[in-house]
């Protein structure tokens, strides 16, 4: 009776680790940001929305269904760096600015599809997902 409680205090300890991992790597620069839905603009088409949970994950914007672990290079009060890499060996380096709570400046760069890229985004949250 006592090794399945054992086991699901790990298994909750872990969570909660992993929770502890997620909240510091949100930067201090878009705590006044929240997930939902937001429109892109600025990487040439039209603009596109999606959904996110956390506006962090719109510094891999060209990588953004692919699994990548991001690191915040610098985090100043309206401004983030994050550079990221990504399972398939792709990576990029993004540098948010919060224009508003509900706007953001990007400027994206890295390799992807063994090609560069660089392209500066706009993106403003238009609602819940």
């Amino acid at each position: 009776m006592r090794r399945p409680v054992q086991a699901t205090s790990g298994v909750a300890a872990a969570v909660l680790a992993l929770l502890a991992l997620t909240a510091v790597a949100q930067p201090a620069a878009l705590s006044q940001s929240s997930g939902g839905l937001w429109e892109v603009s600025g990487a040439g088409g039209p603009p596109q929305r999606i959904c996110v949970a956390d506006p962090a994950l719109l510094a891999q914007y060209e990588h953004r269904k692919a699994s990548c672990t991001r690191t915040v290079i610098r985090d100043q009060q309206a401004l983030a760096e994050i550079h990221y890499t990504c399972a398939d060996g792709s990576f990029g380096q993004s540098t948010i600015g919060l224009v508003t709570p509900r706007s953001l400046r990007i400027e994206t760069q890295g390799i992807s599809d063994n090609a560069p890229f660089h392209y500066t985004l706009q993106a403003r949250r238009v609602g819940n997902c």
